[in-house]
């Protein structure tokens, strides 16, 4: 039985890794930080935070496993440094304080494309993050690294409608790790790799997850 944080709740892959936490029996609790409250559940602990100001003593840091689905889009953010803040300073955070309680295992949300050498921002950000995550030594890290994902989002991103509508025709005839990734895939590979905290490093890769 164990004890879950979820940190990017709210997003496409987050909202339904909540789900499928709160409904898994192998859970005991779910923390998930937010910043508007989410609707209360018997299984569920909702800090309202600021990403800004972590307290890095809360007791509810203490879990068995991390699950970080945190990311944006330049765009979104404004600019480089706003996006780096939230796609790699805010997940090395969490997982700095969740490591500092006790936390075991940690399941990242990355892309496919990671690269720390990357002249892309994109993905050098989202190697970067890979990267500083593994050095806080999990006993269990697991990186998910999806393609475009698929699924119905908040906001409206046309870029993303466009390729995902462009995808959805080609994809019987591309390789999987090119086609959609759906996020339903994504958040139950993160699950599972929570739960199960397999030692070591492992990366779920696009292919995968199609």
């Amino acid at each position: 039985m164990s004890k879950i944080l979820i940190a990017g709740a709210t997003g496409l892959v987050g909202r339904i890794a909540l789900a499928r936490a709160l409904d898994d029996p192998r859970v005991t609790q779910v923390v998930a930080l937010t910043r508007r409250p989410l609707p209360s559940h018997p299984k569920l602990v909702n800090p309202l935070i600021d990403y800004e100001l972590l307290p890095p003593d809360a007791d509810w840091w203490r879990c068995d496993a991390v699950i970080c689905a945190l990311g944006t889009t330049r765009a979104k953010a404004g600019s480089a440094e706003a996006f780096c803040r939230v796609d790699h300073d805010y997940p090395l955070m969490v997982a700095t304080h969740a490591r500092a309680h006790g936390a075991k295992a940690f399941a990242l949300v990355s892309a496919i494309g990671a690269d720390a050498g990357s002249r892309l921002l994109y993905n050098r950000t989202k190697g970067e993050v890979e990267a500083s995550i593994g050095a806080l030594d999990y006993p269990s890290y697991t990186i998910v690294r999806p393609g475009l994902i698929g699924g119905q989002r908040d906001e409206f991103r046309p870029m993303e409608r466009v390729s995902d509508a462009i995808l959805t025709v080609l994809g019987p005839v591309l390789p999987r790790q090119w086609r959609i990734s759906p996020a339903e895939n994504i958040a139950a590979a993160l699950i599972e790799a929570a739960l199960a905290a397999r030692p070591g490093r492992h990366v779920v890769s696009a292919a995968q997850l199609a």
